[in-house]
């Protein structure tokens, strides 16, 4: 059956089962934002009945990224991700990445003239120009050569939102995030480490590497203990730079719930990303949160839940007079199944515009 004669024969709305197809670059055994999101979301499209096709880098041969090993780059052969797409024969396609398979699936789509929807999961100029020293300039013309014929781009905050549209992208569609709320409470039992603490405890959860900007954390100089819960490649260097932190390691489920909970405050110092999920989590354990003023902070962070700053030790110092009762009662506001539901109506347009555009059958 090709995909005009699915999209003929079904019905529209969006809890109609539906065979979904995500492409994503950002895959297990990765841990961040972009792959714990996708892994949330898939789970309960899966349990409403959707049919979901994950094309990701453990399919294919892979090679280290530049700059970043831990991350393989696939490596698919020609033809490869056209070929797993026409044989799921899908009623949607989400292009999660904007890396060498989603590259390859935005290829396929454009070509049989199919409508997809992408994703602006990261702030990739800034993130690849920390890394890369190319200029931002030059990046963001590639975003927008990536985005630019997506039905749909996916977009988490209304700053990032707000951002994208100054550098000339449109249909730009909300798909905010969620905290597991079953683990994720101010009742989770702290990590033992932490009683050999002198407070305040100052928690940093994600990447350890060095587009989060950690250093600006660590080199802060409000008093307490600074503690890094995660890995990643500036751990080594993190730790031989700042001996008087404590590395934690990476921590999952109730543990790391656990580290947020123990926790007076979680510093967020990245200025690269779009939404910051481990900001939720934390508020979701009744743990303020501190940051700089930038997408992401902005769009979550308020008054009565934490401080923004450029100083992040003035932010640091305000966030600790917040009421955990006030940030519990924030980051329970997140919800996985409301994400879902946004996820689901950004892609139910494409039935009627892949039916008035889809001239051409798949190919065999």
């Amino acid at each position: 059956m090709n995909v005009m004669a699915r999209f003929l024969g079904n019905d529209a709305s969006p809890t109609a089962p539906r065979r979904i197809a995500i492409i994503t670059d950002a895959w297990k055994p990765q841990m961040n934002g972009v792959v714990r999101t996708l892994e949330a979301t898939i789970v309960r499209l899966r349990a409403r009945v959707h049919r979901v096709l994950v094309i990701s880098p453990d399919l294919f041969a892979s090679v280290p990224c530049p700059t970043y090993p831990e991350i393989r780059l696939a490596m698919p052969q020609p033809g490869a991700v056209a070929k797993r797409l026409a044989a799921f024969v899908p009623d949607a396609i989400h292009i999660a990445t904007e890396g060498p398979l989603g590259l390859a699936a935005r290829r396929w789509c454009i070509a049989q003239r199919i409508g997809f929807t992408t994703a602006y999961h990261t702030q990739f100029p800034a993130y690849v120009s920390r890394r890369t020293s190319l200029p931002e300039s030059l990046l963001w013309r590639y975003v927008r050569w990536f985005h630019g014929p997506a039905e749909r781009i996916m977009v988490a905050t209304h700053s990032v939102r707000e951002e994208l549209r100054e550098q000339g992208l449109g249909n730009l569609h909300h798909w905010s995030r969620g905290v597991d709320l079953a683990c994720f409470t101010p009742g989770a039992p702290p990590p033992p480490e932490y009683a050999a603490l002198d407070g305040p405890i100052q928690l940093y959860v994600g990447r350890v590497a060095v587009e989060k900007n950690l250093e600006a954390f660590l080199s802060s100089s409000f008093p307490g203990a600074k503690v890094v819960v995660g890995d990643g490649p500036a751990l080594g260097d993190l730790k031989a730079r700042f001996p008087d932190a404590y590395f934690l390691g990476r921590r999952s489920g109730r543990d790391l719930a656990g580290c947020y909970a123990g926790a007076d405050v979680f510093v967020f110092p990245s200025r690269t990303d779009t939404f910051g999920l481990v900001m939720i989590e934390a508020l979701a354990c009744g743990t303020p949160v501190a940051a700089f003023p930038v997408p992401g902070p902005l769009d979550i962070v308020t008054d009565d839940i934490g401080a923004l700053s450029d100083d992040l030790d003035r932010a640091i110092g305000a966030a600790l007079l917040s009421r955990s009762a006030d940030c519990a009662a924030a980051g329970a506001g997140y919800s996985w199944d409301a994400a879902t539901d946004q996820f689901l109506s950004g892609l139910v347009p494409l039935d009627q515009l892949a039916v008035r555009t889809l001239p051409l059958p798949l190919p065999a």
